[in-house]
């Protein structure tokens, strides 16, 4: 019972003291903040792809994925922008398993919340470099944002964080995209009223400040399917999910509405390999319905160097270590496949 406090952490502004960004780093976050926002907005019709490893477990191979992604981006830079997903923060259902680099660096070795801090930073800061590629990643504790709040260009909400306080209004803080998930039940009410929540200017605590936002306008929905009372998974992508979320997203007064669909997690039964097929399903429905044309905005597909996943024993490089994931070739192709029917 009680605490055992370990260590004082460094805040943010130290760490981005420590860990600074270059100008060169500045300016293409900048560009390519304008761009994304302009999908959300409508101002551009181009399609989001929000790709990479369930969890960013090693600097080396994830920078590898993202090092592959980059020659693809410029190819299909007219119609898809891609945002490489960076998540090194990773909620586990029951508190157990590896949750992330933010909580161990080594994920054979014990939690150093310092040290995978400094990690978490350096790994975005280094995929940016060497690939100009601005990254996402999933903001589990609202406290860890300003470590990267210089960094990222979108940011998602998790299915178990949605309803919490602290997330909304964490996000209502925000300056970049943020997806709000349907939380596991598949509400989408709940799912729309934390994005009213992250609309709304509020006054709250924020690591022992008092502190006032404005609102995010760029706040919006992650649809990643379901979990019934009995286990069973519930996809939410097919057109008639779609629709109902329109006739919801009406019946609100919500700035710049817009989904983003997760082909993986419960939408797929995490069954990696159905996220090609998912994909091409809303592709179909966003061609058949110029409203979900306008509504859908992007995928988020989870995908790494070498497909399925392993035991975090295993030492298989660029292989997931916690959901199964797509593989490059699948990847690839896909990506091409996206911006050809988008």
């Amino acid at each position: 019972m009680g605490f055992e406090f370990v260590k004082e952490l460094p805040t943010p502004d130290m760490i981005k003291g420590l860990y600074p960004i270059s100008k060169e780093i500045e300016t293409v976050k900048a560009a390519r903040d304008e761009e994304i926002k302009k999908v959300f907005t409508g101002e551009s019709d181009k399609f989001l792809a929000i790709i990479g490893p369930c969890s960013a477990d090693h600097e080396d191979s994830v920078c590898d994925y993202i090092s592959r992604l980059a020659p693809v981006q410029e190819k299909i830079k007219d119609k898809v922008i891609i945002i490489p997903r960076i998540y090194t923060n990773k909620p586990r259902t029951t508190g157990e398993g590896y949750k992330g680099i933010v909580h161990q660096p080594d994920p054979e070795k014990k939690p150093d919340l310092l040290a995978g801090v400094i990690a978490m930073r350096k790994m975005h800061m280094r995929a940016i470099a060497e690939t100009g590629l601005t990254p996402a990643d999933e903001m589990l504790y609202p406290e860890n944002y300003g470590y990267l709040s210089d960094i990222l260009s979108y940011v998602a909400i998790g299915a178990r964080s949605v309803e919490d306080q602290q997330h909304r209004l964490t996000v209502s803080g925000f300056d970049v995209p943020a997806g709000m998930k349907n939380p596991t039940s598949g509400d989408m009410s709940v799912m729309l009223n934390s994005v009213v929540a992250a609309q709304h200017g509020h006054t709250f605590i924020y690591r022992g400040w008092e502190v006032n936002t404005n609102g995010n306008p760029l706040a919006h929905v992650i649809l990643r399917g379901a979990v019934n009372k009995r286990g069973v998974n519930q996809p939410n992508y097919h057109y008639e999910d779609l629709m109902t979320l329109l006739n919801l997203y009406g019946e609100r007064n919500l700035q710049n509405p817009a989904a983003i669909i997760d082909t993986n997690h419960s939408n797929s039964a995490k069954k990696y390999k159905e996220q090609i097929r998912i994909a091409k399903e809303v592709l179909h429905s966003r061609r058949y319905n110029k409203d979900i044309h306008t509504l859908v905005k992007g995928f988020m597909i989870e995908s790494y160097i070498e497909e399925g996943n392993q035991t975090i024993h295993d030492k298989c490089y660029g292989k997931s270590i916690t959901d199964p994931c797509l593989g490059w070739e699948d990847t690839e192709k896909l990506l091409y496949e996206i911006a050809d029917n988008c």
